[in-house]
């Protein structure tokens, strides 16, 4: 379990893999939290909070009254999102987003698309969650959850300390876990086979 994790009192499954603890990823760095000014070393901001990267969707919506949409193939992935806003909040998930920000910034990456920010925006700032940076995929943007969010972190490691990844989908965790990420998998919504395999197979989410 991360340390992160344990300062949470996370219910879930978290695993670190080398380096360490709350750091980037083997072979990535983390950008210095300290501004000096003319080069003389003086610092001008604070030290910056490590992130908490979390998943929206089965970390802190549930999805399950919308999944119907992609029981057929292919999947009506138009009204699967124009149902968003309807979901029910996951208190599990919602509890551990307002611990990690006593002492993190959050940082939402999620495989929504892009044309799905306002409502997006919208249902975090109902739920009471930090509108913290919202990380979404482009609409045309066909590539499975797992390699989507690899890109973002590894982008998003290079200037920041990345503490937490908090995601629902087995194989986002497994893949973001063997790139060294320290990864806790969200296990308070059983996971449904429908929308892995339509990730996989349609990458839209």
């Amino acid at each position: 379990m991360t340390d992160a994790a344990e300062t949470a009192g996370i219910a879930g499954t978290a695993d670190r893999t080398g380096g360490a603890a709350g750091g980037s990823p083997p072979g990535g760095s983390a950008e210095s939290a300290v501004v000096s000014a003319g080069g003389r070393g003086e610092p001008m901001v604070p030290e910056q909070r490590p992130l908490a990267v979390i998943d929206v969707d089965g970390v802190v919506a549930d999805v399950r009254h919308r999944l119907r949409f992609l029981r057929a193939r292919p999947g009506d992935w138009e009204a699967f999102f124009a149902a968003a806003p309807a979901d029910p909040p996951l208190t599990e998930g919602v509890e551990l987003v307002h611990r990690l920000a006593r002492d993190h910034e959050v940082v939402w990456l999620t495989g929504r698309p892009e044309r799905s920010r306002a409502a997006t925006w919208r249902w975090l700032g109902e739920q009471g969650l930090p509108l913290g940076e919202l990380r979404m995929r482009p609409d045309d943007d066909r590539r499975p959850a797992r390699v989507f969010k690899r890109a973002e972190l590894r982008q998003l490691g290079t200037r920041r300390q990345v503490a937490v990844v908090v995601d629902d989908d087995p194989a986002v965790v497994d893949l973001l876990r063997a790139d060294g990420w320290p990864v806790l998998r969200a296990e308070w919504l059983a996971y449904e086979s429908t929308l892995g395999n339509a990730q996989e197979s349609e990458g839209r989410t």
